[in-house]
This record gives structure tokens, C-alpha cells and sequence, in this order.
């Protein structure tokens, strides 16, 4: 029997438009505005739970700043600074306002409700501040099969099913599970099935 040894292959580096919306559409248009079209925004927080897409969005803004040189710093996981941290963010938020940069941050909570430093809470709840909020599985369920589509890729509901029921289920593990899936199909010349999947995963290192 042919062996084909397949790795799921790393998911893309987050970007702003690789983010899967849901009902996340304003905070997504407000970083948009301030990264790529210098907008008003210059102070914005984002919060909510793990797996909302805090982390992907801080690094997307990040990179973005990177690229084009912008007046622009970019903290993930606030709540998680030290005392000396906080006071050091403290500082420069308050060097970004005088210079005209941006502070983009995130944290678990909204920022009065986390036990930062008062100062700190304060400075971070001035700006524009969002709550995130997961995907739900029938958002999950549309994205997928949307970026299936965009493959030209037939994606049966029972496949996509397991992969919810089964699978790491934040949408970077699952999108890159897709692709690798449509990758073997077409390399072994096989429809995509849930049986290939489960071969699939049974090939890929854990």
C-alpha cells in the first residue's frame, strides 16, 4: 500500500483579513481604520476570553506597524504584566498620547476588572474598548466551508462535523486541517471523505 506521510502543515500568520469575524465586525473595522488607513482610533483594548482572537489580532496590528513604521506599540495579555511592567505601559501610553502614537492592547477583562494598577486601568479604559467574542459552531461551521469553497473544495457536512466534535477546535488547528486534507485528496487523487480523515490524522504527528 502506497504510504503517504503528510504533515498538517503550520496555520498562516495572522493578518487582519485572515480573522474569521463573527460578531466581532466593528472591532475588526475600527483596527483596520487606525493600522491601515491612520484613523482617529488612536487608543483602542480588546477583551474576552481565550480563543476569542485577542492574540491574533494584537499580532496582525503588530506586524502591520512593523511593516509600515508607524507610531504604534502593540501589548497582548495585559493582566499578566508585572507591577513594573504596568507602571513601564503606564509610561508609555502616556509618551504615545503626547507624540500622537497609538496603544493597542488586550487583556482577559475589561481594564478595571482585572487588578492593574489604577493609573493603568484608567489610561487603558480612556480609548475604545471591545469585547470579543468567540465563534459560536454554526460560525465555525460557515467559515470553514467557506474557505472550502474558496479551494474548490467539497466539503461533506459529516467531515466537518468530526472536525468540530474532534479536532483542536480554534479556527487556525481547523482551517489548516482543511487545507491539508484538500492537499491529500488531490495528491492521492481521492475524495474527500471522513475516512481520509481520520487516515489523515492518524499520518500526522501529534
Amino acid at each position: 500500500m502506497k504510504q503517504l506521510l503528510l504533515d498538517i502543515q503550520p496555520p498562516a500568520a495572522p493578518t487582519l483579513e485572515n480573522f474569521v469575524v463573527g460578531r466581532n465586525a466593528e472591532a475588526l473595522f475600527q483596527l483596520k481604520d487606525t493600522v491601515q488607513r491612520d484613523g482617529n482610533a488612536r487608543f483602542i483594548y480588546l477583551w474576552g476570553a481565550d480563543g476569542c482572537g485577542k492574540s491574533h489580532l494584537i499580532t496582525a496590528c503588530n506586524a502591520l506597524a512593523s511593516q509600515h513604521g508607524l507610531n504604534m506599540i502593540c501589548v497582548d495579555d495585559v493582566h499578566l504584566l508585572s507591577d513594573e511592567e504596568q507602571i513601564s505601559l503606564f509610561d508609555i501610553y502616556n509618551q504615545l498620547r503626547e507624540s500622537g502614537g497609538s496603544l493597542i492592547a488586550s487583556g482577559q477583562a475589561a481594564p478595571g476588572q482585572m487588578g492593574l494598577r489604577d493609573d493603568l486601568a484608567t489610561r487603558l479604559a480612556w480609548g475604545l474598548a471591545y469585547q470579543l467574542h468567540p465563534l459560536s459552531d454554526e460560525e465555525k461551521a460557515q467559515a470553514l466551508k467557506i474557505h472550502a469553497e474558496d479551494r474548490g473544495m467539497k466539503l461533506p457536512d459529516e467531515v466537518l462535523d468530526y472536525c468540530l466534535r474532534h479536532l483542536r477546535r480554534d479556527m487556525p488547528n481547523l482551517i489548516a486541517t482543511i487545507d491539508a486534507l484538500d492537499e491529500w485528496s488531490l495528491t492521492d487523487k481521492r475524495a474527500v471523505t471522513l475516512p481520509l480523515l481520520k487516515q489523515l490524522l492518524q499520518l500526522s504527528p501529534s
